[in-house]
């Protein structure tokens, strides 16, 4: 019955087979993801070590593939093949008096705004934090914390506006 005897494979041998390949691909990545984890650490450890507050004014902001950026090379050929594929948020800055173009973090590159002087924190070419970045929850937070104090009123509903039109 099991894999011999009776000439073929029948039902229970397929899903013995099946489950065996299962548990081999779940232990694979149990171990993939402890390595990736241990790597992603030393990184933002390293990234924490080096990052210096800085001044720069941004020019401009685009998310795009590293290769079709205006990046060092020995920067391009560090990033992995899957990371060149990709697009990644580009900020191109000026840094005291030269530009540069330079990598955001997510979350950094949509509280950036263009055409402004920012104090964020560099780890090399990597934009890390914003001093004073709020994240769109806290934004928001703000905004209601406002409408109960009466500090803004809540804005008016679409047929609230075409009512006042048609009264007039």
């Amino acid at each position: 019955m099991f894999f011999w005897g009776s000439g073929g494979f029948g039902i229970l041998d397929v899903l013995v087979l099946i489950g065996i390949i299962l548990i081999i691909v779940f232990i694979v990545l149990y171990f993939l993801n402890k390595w990736a984890g241990r790597r992603v650490a030393d990184q933002q450890e390293m990234v924490e070590k080096h990052k210096q507050t800085a001044t720069i004014y941004i020019i401009d902001k685009k998310k795009d593939k590293i290769t079709n950026a205006n990046l060092p090379k020995a920067m391009a050929d560090q990033v992995p093949r899957m990371g060149r594929m990709m697009k990644m948020p580009l900020v191109k800055a000026k840094i005291g008096p030269q530009i540069m173009t330079l990598v955001a973090d997510k979350a950094v590159y949509e509280a950036l705004p263009v055409k402004k002087n920012v104090t964020v924190e560099l780890a090399g070419a990597y934009i890390v934090g914003m001093k004073g970045m709020k994240t769109k929850r806290q934004l928001a937070e703000q905004r209601q914390a406002r409408r109960q104090t009466g500090g803004e009123t809540a804005p008016p509903k679409w047929h609230e506006k075409i009512l006042a039109k048609i009264k007039r």
